[in-house]
């Protein structure tokens, strides 16, 4: 292929969700209070565990970091999408879609690394409570954000870089309503082996280690509440985690799910309805679980209820 032929596409063409007019207006409204209340609720989320000084701990520190996660990658890809729901032309600059998978990437992979780190802390909360402060203080806490966030960021710019760089000589028109890896590959005109063996290996690696990382956390944690004589007890050790568990299962099945199979099987109507799932809906559904099944979250909202200046503003 001709070097001159790779850089003739200078934007792409979303050809979005649906092409049906009716069901558009009804879909608009629908991902809008979707994409509403994943804002409100991630958001939320944050304010409320800086705020409270009993949330102050690292489980709700890597909560509000889950919270960050959701609301950055979500957003890279919601506003965009509801646009172009309603607007003719759904256009977007190759470098807006390159920065755009970039922003995606780099915050759904630390959301799957971070995953794994709260698993880790509710094992070192749960079989060795008296020494929980120390193993994780606030520095390693940071580091591990820190590291969650490094490994993501390097996946996402070694996904975009071999990405932008293949050749799109033919048509423009993404059949998807964001720059995702499987419709650029099979819009691009180059061997694309290269890019799909590097997302098996890396990702493939990124998601090992998480799910790896949440099972051996899970079974030393069955292991510390076996040794939990009261019933009571062992509830309250397993209730912590159910909420971690549900928004694993969720993510992590998803994201299995999209990226781990061969570009010749991908079914593009099918994968819309997962991608959207995973962009607006998880999102949307992590706060809810947090904060319903949460007594400490219950709590801190009924605290934020009863301050004056909360009173005044609602």
């Amino acid at each position: 292929m001709e070097k001159e032929n790779c850089s003739s596409v200078t934007e792409f063409i979303f050809l979005g969700i649906t092409s049906d007019l009716e069901v558009t207006v009804t879909l608009f409204a629908m991902l809008l209070m979707v994409y509403l209340i994943n804002l409100l609720g991630n958001l939320g989320m944050i304010i409320l565990i800086r705020m409270d000084p009993q949330l102050q701990t690292p489980m709700y520190f890597f909560l509000s970091h889950l919270s960050f996660c959701d609301l950055c990658y979500s957003t890279a890809i919601g506003p965009k999408m509801l646009v172009d729901l309603l607007a003719k032309n759904k256009s977007i600059p190759f470098y807006s879609c390159a920065l755009q998978f970039l922003i995606a990437c780099t915050f759904a992979d630390s959301e799957c690394l971070l995953l794994a780190v709260m698993a880790y802390d509710r094992y070192r909360a749960i079989s060795r409570p008296l020494l929980y402060a120390v193993s994780m203080s606030s520095g390693v806490c940071s580091l591990l954000v820190a590291g969650v966030y490094l490994v993501g960021m390097t996946d996402a710019l070694i996904h975009t870089t071999l990405a932008f760089h293949l050749c799109f000589c033919g048509s423009n028109e993404i059949n998807h309503f964001f720059c995702d890896l499987p419709p650029l590959y099979l819009l691009s005109c180059s061997d694309t082996q290269v890019n799909e063996l590097t997302l098996f290996i890396v990702f493939g690696f990124i998601e090992l280690s998480s799910i790896s990382g949440v099972l051996v956390s899970y079974c030393y944690i069955i292991l510390a509440v076996s040794k939990i004589h009261s019933t009571k007890g062992r509830f309250k050790a397993f209730s912590t985690c159910a909420s971690h568990l549900t928004a694993v299962a969720i993510f992590q099945g998803t994201m299995l799910f999209m990226y781990f199979r061969p570009s010749s099987i991908y079914f593009l109507d099918q994968d819309k309805m997962t991608s959207l799932f995973y962009t607006l809906m998880i999102p949307m559904f992590n706060p809810l679980i947090y904060s319903l099944r949460n007594k400490d979250v219950k709590n801190a909202l009924g605290k934020l209820k009863n301050k004056r200046w909360f009173q005044r503003f609602i």
